[in-house]
Order: structure tokens, then sequence, then C-alpha cells
């Protein structure tokens, strides 16, 4: 059965592993293999956000719900990650850093329900949910994910610049916005 305490405690231990990443993985694997329990536990979405689940120094993890045809434009970490879908689709796009362009692109990959991605620290991607109804994922990240310093870059441009945190917001409060014209 899924319990978000007893995830935290899991992801916690796994961070003193020696391959914190991998195991971590296995986690949330196992976590999202299951995605009415993680349901039950957490709640049938209902529209699209961020719910925190732990938010320490050396851990993270949300619970993140992408809302019908929304995309995040790219983005990095700083840190590694781990992305478990439980319910819908996850696009994501992978970018490298180009000297003349900005951004290249690299590559997509699609998880669907009860699919799991593991992230190195270097890496850009951008997020796009490409269905109708909303898609939920369980995130973890080794630090905090909401204060360390990161990057976005302008999906049209490709120019760098700091995370805004407030444009992200106003993505999920206008993909909210579309939930309720429906």
């Amino acid at each position: 059965m899924f319990d978000p305490n007893q995830l935290t405690e899991d992801c916690r231990a796994a961070l003193s592993e020696h391959d914190p990443h991998a195991a971590v993985t296995a986690i949330v694997e196992r976590a999202v293999s299951t995605p009415a329990e993680v349901i039950r536990a957490l709640g049938e979405p209902q529209r699209a956000g961020i719910q925190t689940i732990c938010r320490a120094p050396d851990l993270t993890i949300i619970n993140v719900t992408w809302g019908p045809g929304m995309v995040l434009h790219p983005h990095n970490h700083n840190m590694w990650a781990v992305i478990g879908v439980y319910g819908g689709r996850e696009d994501n796009t992978f970018f490298r850093r180009s000297e003349s362009e900005g951004l290249t692109r690299h590559g997509v990959k699609v998880l669907e329900e009860k699919q799991t991605i593991a992230l190195g620290e270097s890496i850009i991607h951008s997020v796009t949910n490409p269905l109708d109804r909303l898609t939920a994922a369980i995130h973890v990240y080794p630090g905090d994910f909401f204060d360390t310093p990161r990057s976005e870059w302008d999906p049209e441009t490709y120019e760098e610049h700091p995370y805004d945190v407030e444009h992200t917001l106003r993505v999920f409060e206008a993909s909210n916005a579309r939930l309720d014209q429906a």
C-alpha cells in the first residue's frame, strides 16, 4: 500500500546507499506500479498544481499534476531527479546547451502510467501533457528543489535566464482556467 510518509522514509534511507539515484528510482518504480494506491493516498487529481510531500535540505518529494495540454518551458534542476507517472502521460523533450543557439533538441521520452525515468543533474527538459485530461506524477530530488538556483529557457528563442517560479505558477493557473472552461 502506498504511503507518502513511508515513501519519504524510504527515499531518505536510499540517499545513504552506494548509488542513491538508482535506489530512489527503484522506490519510485514500486510506488507508481500501483496507481490506484497512490490515488487512494494522495487523492484523485482535480487541478493542475504541485503538492509538496517532503521538503528538506537533502530531499524534496512533490506530487505534480499537469493540466490537459499543459506545456512547461525548458528548464533544469541542477540535481538529479526521479519522475514516476501514476496517471496520464508526460512527454519530456530533452535539450543540450549550444554555443551558437542556446539550446538544441536532443530527443524525447514519453512516460506513460506506471513508468519512471531517472534524470541526471545536468539534464535540461521541457514537459508536455499531450492528453485532454490530467496527468499526475511523483517527482523526487536529492535536495531542496524549491531553494536551488536553476535556469529556464525561452521556448521560442532558447535564451537562458534564471528560473522564474511566478511564471511557472502562471502556467499552472492558466491550465486550471482552461479546465474551468471545459
